[in-house]
């Protein structure tokens, strides 16, 4: 959220809480305000959605400005709507959620003036954010935890290739907990919809791990949207 005119009645914002993993943590995409209220507080990327535009289109002009990302499939997730949330008025805010596969991008740049930087950030070492959007954060985690259990959604934080440990390491950030690792990989190659190849890791110090992928059309063959995962 942003600053709102003094004397402001209601409003309507975009937030967005972006996951990424870089192999072996599990981010957060965050912006560090450069506007009060919450001046230099980090923040989830987020702002006012404009007369003229549905709240998805919102969401994409807002990513852009303040992350000089674009073009993120994004899903509504929850809207908070209690009275007291911004300082200078009435805000109700949609927020959404997006998975990106992180690993050699540039340095993101924001293109408005109303964020410091935009940063990558361990979930695990959040520092305390603006407004409440610790609690949609919180929100958009429960989310995931429950959809990563019926649905391929760790596969769209992994690079086109990756390991079984890859694989487990996603599960194991996102569930909170560790899990078996016999037991995960008999199940997870039940489901015949991970691809072996003949391909190993490279530049690795220990010893290089089998290569799979992600097999989008056997796993819509099979078993539509949802799989008990």
């Amino acid at each position: 959220m942003t600053e709102i005119t003094p004397g402001f009645d209601f409003a309507v914002s975009i937030d967005c809480v972006l996951f990424g993993f870089d192999g072996s943590e599990l981010k957060i995409l965050l912006i560090e305000r450069n506007e009060e209220p919450f001046k230099d507080w980090w923040a989830l990327p987020g702002n006012l959605v404009n007369k003229e535009e549905s709240v998805d289109q919102s969401a994409q002009r807002i990513l852009k400005e303040l992350t000089g990302l674009s073009d993120i499939y994004m899903e509504q997730y929850y809207a908070f709507g209690e009275v007291n949330r911004h300082p200078q008025g009435r805000v109700i805010s949609v927020a959404y959620y997006a998975m990106l596969r992180l690993g050699g991008e540039k340095p993101l740049k924001p293109l408005s003036s109303y964020a410091k930087k935009a940063q990558w950030i361990n979930v695990a070492d959040l520092p305390k954010l603006a407004f409440d959007h610790q609690h949609i954060l919180n929100k958009g985690l429960e989310k995931i935890k429950r959809r990563i259990k019926h649905l391929p959604l760790a596969f769209e934080l992994l690079p086109e290739k990756f390991t079984l440990t890859q694989v487990q390491s996603v599960y194991e950030l996102i569930l909170g907990k560790k899990l078996d690792k016999r037991n995960f990989r008999k199940k997870i190659l039940s489901f015949k919809v991970l691809k072996e190849l003949e391909e190993k890791q490279r530049g690795v110090s220990f010893r290089a791990a089998t290569l799979y992928k992600f097999d989008k059309r056997k796993y819509n063959k099979l078993f539509g949207k949802e799989i008990s995962f």
